[in-house]
């Protein structure tokens, strides 16, 4: 028995899809380095890592930093994570099999992100996973990224499904937010970035999954 009619599923990127938080970490703690500024454990920089650069600019110099250093800040920050995007980045376990048992039934998947376009692409391509996503929208493609449900609206168009007949799955309150806001169904991933302060329950999404594990089985049970 299926839970819900699916026609296709949209996958966050960050957290969600790819584990990108060991490049991320790394970037950010190359650029404390090169300010002579103290490096940061992995497990402090994994939870923020959902902010994206600025995010982790904040975790690691603090919120007063002029305009010009900031941007300074961010151009190596960026620049040292395009050189290593998939160097230690990967599928979550169980998340390729995901892939493969939605092509295998003919069920489309993409990616919705905030993560700019520039990023975006160059990460799925050293996966090998560019070619096999039917929509990609990144959060510089859109007017208003999620929490604004317009780049989940943009992907539903270029896949010619429903929104209704669709599930969104993501790590962040934003996700679930812009998920049920396009009218989707919505699961939340507690595995992925997820702060102390953040109470997943109160997101409200049709379904929590632990582990990516635990997503593939609800998946090959939705088909």
């Amino acid at each position: 028995m299926h839970d819900w009619p699916i026609d296709a599923v949209l996958f966050d990127l960050d957290g969600t899809l790819v584990d990108t938080a060991p490049d991320l970490a790394d970037a950010l703690n190359a650029t404390l380095l090169r300010h002579q500024q103290p490096l940061l454990p992995y497990d402090v920089i994994r939870p923020i890592v959902s902010n994206g650069a600025n995010g982790l600019i904040t975790l690691g110099f603090g919120d007063q930093l002029s305009t010009a250093e900031h941007t300074e800040i961010k151009s190596y920050l960026i620049s040292h994570y395009q050189q290593n995007i998939a160097k230690k980045s990967a599928l979550f376990d169980g998340l390729d099999e995901a892939l493969e048992h939605l092509e295998k039934h003919d069920i489309p998947w993409g990616v919705v992100t905030n993560k700019p376009d520039y990023l975006t692409r160059p990460l799925l391509k050293e996966l090998h996973l560019i070619n096999r996503a039917s929509s990609i929208v990144s959060g510089d493609q859109v007017a208003r990224p999620k929490p604004h449900p317009e780049s989940i609206y943009l992907a539903c168009k270029q896949m010619n499904i429903q929104p209704n007949n669709a599930v969104y799955i993501g790590d962040a309150e934003r996700d679930i937010r812009a998920g049920k806001l396009a009218g989707l169904k919505t699961i939340a991933c507690a595995f992925g970035y997820i702060q102390d302060s953040d109470d997943i329950n109160d997101w409200q999404a049709d379904k929590q999954v632990s582990e990516p594990r635990e997503l593939l089985k609800y998946l090959q049970l939705l088909t």
